[in-house]
């Protein structure tokens, strides 16, 4: 398929949807440049060292590494990962987007509390998560938000199978409660439960197998992609400002592109990987035309969180030596609260806890903290000192142990990066499979009499099912390319196609 060679195609962003993207189109013989905005590629997928250690800022984990995860198999084929992560045993885990993991859990008077505090509202919790995701098939929610639901349903149910417990296990089974939220508002990267659209919730699907990380770091799967590429592909440090399409004055090409130092490109077509929060910020000044309403009421719509690590080091683990998770439980959240009233006093109360990142024999004794929303946008802002100082004193007091202190802390800052501004998508209240429809629909618009297949949109906040995952992403920049391959291929144009305006 050489002859597509002239055919001039620009991607904007180097994260792997973008790289997807170029792979695939080169080895379909197609002419195209990247620019990317920072000096890096990989875009949301970032790995740095705390102290000797290999760690991610940005994506963590394979979700459901199997035999249908596109990043599993590139992986895998790359040499990238773990053998215990290439066993049947493992792919065959199906765990619902929630691993049983082993977990210590610890409350704001410093008591550590035992299986049997926590199970009975971990059990109501992973049911009513449950009961959320099938709205979007049987309809009739009764409440906009995931978050409504849930403590709908909580009040109701404790008020019946709860009733013969004393007064102070019940509050601290809200107390638990209110902090599985937390959690979710972290998987979901959202501000609150209270802002996830209940009616869209089950639209995102997991995939079989227990979540994995890449003992080399996750940009490793970067590096191997690059190295598909001809050298010279990416100009870097080029943000691109606007993007001028439907372009008449144009004979040879439709799209003019115009780069923030002036430089202007002219291509057939431009696939457009910048995640939802910069589209969110920019498309005003990022399009002209504008973006039809229909997709501009859709990228309006869909949730775009924050999503922050802190991760902390220790000399010695204060933790079970088989502990893969920390739940910190505040004792006065029994009213079950998600985000705090006042931020800049409380951010902290957000964390829900820690992961464990395993095996110690690889890392040490690092933990890594999540917290999401506008407190996690409020703690960008504070100094490395003063996050350090914060996590150490809330550690000290719920383990009770006054001499506790990190050896080193490192925290992830998505919000105030300009090219993201946060973290990924979710579907907010009032979202349908029609916003993530209208998200991946090229310019200009169906029945448009115009050139086709102008921008096309790639990335995760484009897939109608993996939204938010690496994997999404990556699927996305696949369907692109295979767009502009067909579309060709049903043409019979060899030769650069001329514009008919």
């Amino acid at each position: 398929m050489a002859g597509n060679s002239n055919a001039k195609i620009l991607i904007i962003g180097c994260g792997i949807s973008g790289i997807a993207a170029a792979v695939k189109l080169v080895k379909a013989g197609f002419n195209i440049r990247i620019l990317e905005a920072t000096n890096r590629s990989g875009g949301r997928i970032k790995t740095g060292t705390l102290g000797e250690n290999i760690i991610e800022i940005g994506a963590n984990w394979i979700h459901g590494p199997s035999e249908e995860n596109p990043v599993f198999c590139l992986a895998r084929q790359y040499g990238l990962l773990d053998p215990e992560a290439l066993t049947p045993e493992n792919q065959g885990m199906d765990i619902g987007g929630h691993p049983p993991w082993v977990r210590n859990a610890f409350t704001s008077s410093g008591r550590k509390l035992n299986e049997e505090d926590i199970s009975p509202a971990l059990e109501m919790f992973a049911e009513l998560l449950y009961e959320s995701s099938k709205f979007h098939i049987q309809g009739g929610e009764p409440f906009a938000s995931v978050g409504e639901f849930i403590k709908s349903e909580v009040q109701k149910r404790a008020a019946e199978e709860w009733k013969d417990i004393d007064t102070a296990t019940r509050s601290l089974r809200h107390c638990v409660i209110s902090n599985l939220l937390k959690v979710e508002c972290s998987i979901n990267g959202s501000h609150s439960m209270d802002e996830v659209g209940l009616g869209g919730f089950g639209l995102y699907k997991t995939l079989p197998g227990l979540d994995c990380t890449f003992p080399g770091g996750y940009e490793g799967l970067i590096r191997s992609l690059m190295l598909e590429l001809p050298a010279g592909l990416v100009t870097y440090n080029q943000p691109v400002h606007c993007v001028h399409w439907n372009n008449t004055e144009q004979k040879e090409t439709s799209v003019l592109v115009e780069c923030n130092d002036g430089e202007t490109i002219a291509v057939d077509h431009v696939i457009v990987t910048v995640p939802l929060g910069y589209l969110k910020k920019h498309h005003s000044t990022m399009f002209q035309p504008s973006l039809p309403l229909h997709k501009l009421h859709s990228v309006q719509r869909l949730g775009f969180g924050t999503n922050n690590k802190i991760l902390v080091e220790f000399e010695s683990p204060w933790w079970d030596a088989d502990c893969e998770v920390i739940n910190f439980v505040w004792e006065d959240e029994d009213a079950m609260l998600d985000q705090v009233p006042d931020i800049q006093r409380s951010w902290l109360k957000k964390l829900f806890g820690f992961t464990v990142l395993k095996p110690t024999e690889r890392y040490g004794h690092i933990l890594c903290g999540w917290i999401a929303g506008h407190e996690s946008e409020h703690m960008e802002t504070l100094s490395d000192q003063e996050v350090a100082q914060a996590v150490t004193q809330l550690i000290r007091r719920f383990t009770g142990n006054p001499i506790i202190t990190p050896k080193r802390i490192l925290r992830s800052q998505w919000f105030i990066d300009p090219w993201t501004c946060g973290s990924y998508s979710y579907l907010a209240k009032g979202c349908s499979e029609q916003d993530l429809d209208n998200m991946m629909e090229p310019l200009p618009p169906k029945g448009s009499q115009s050139k086709p297949l102008q921008v096309l949109f790639a990335g995760e906040a484009t897939h109608p099912c993996y939204f938010s995952t690496v994997h999404g992403a990556l699927t996305t920049g696949w369907r692109e390319a295979d767009r502009l391959i067909s579309h060709y291929s049903s043409t019979g144009q060899s030769n650069s196609p001329k514009s008919k305006l």
